[in-house]
């Protein structure tokens, strides 16, 4: 690895030439300063179970530095996960098919999708206000004077 090195004033800042020390997999810089296992989560669609698996079936060690990972592990981690898992825009796409599916045949959870409310079974009485959006104040009755 070749090292260029830039002056501003007193201070010498070298970095390596060619690149920043970070591995880019299906389109996602993963962070250089974490483990590769933590780093792996970091793409759309990969958990911290899944990255040691990917780990363990391309013989990459989970310990070392995204930064110090070889071009040859990283050409191994991005054939492996191109090949077995979905990930990033594949994966959204098909989320996103899946609710316009439900959607389009008005099934239960596909009329919960369309109006905004809570999809799985939740309460909303009271909570929900994720999917509901903020408090709406309905009018009371006024009482009547005696």
């Amino acid at each position: 690895m070749k090292i260029q090195s830039i002056s501003r004033g007193k201070v010498r800042i070298e970095k390596p030439k060619g690149g920043n020390g970070m591995a880019r997999i299906s389109g996602v810089d993963l962070p250089a300063g974490k483990r590769i296992e933590i780093g792996l989560t970091s793409i759309f669609g990969i958990g911290l179970s899944t990255a040691a698996k990917i780990l363990a079936h391309t013989g990459v060690d989970p310990n070392v530095r995204v930064r110090e990972i070889s071009e040859s592990d990283v050409a191994k981690l991005r054939e492996y996960i191109d090949k077995n898992c979905k990930v990033e825009g594949d994966l959204r796409r098909f989320e996103a098919l899946n609710i316009k599916r439900l959607t389009e045949i008005s099934c239960y959870r596909g009329v919960r999708h369309k109006k905004g409310l809570p999809v799985r079974g939740q309460r909303t009485k009271t909570n929900a206000r994720v999917r509901k959006g903020p408090t709406k104040t309905v009018a009371g009755k006024k009482k009547e004077k005696k």
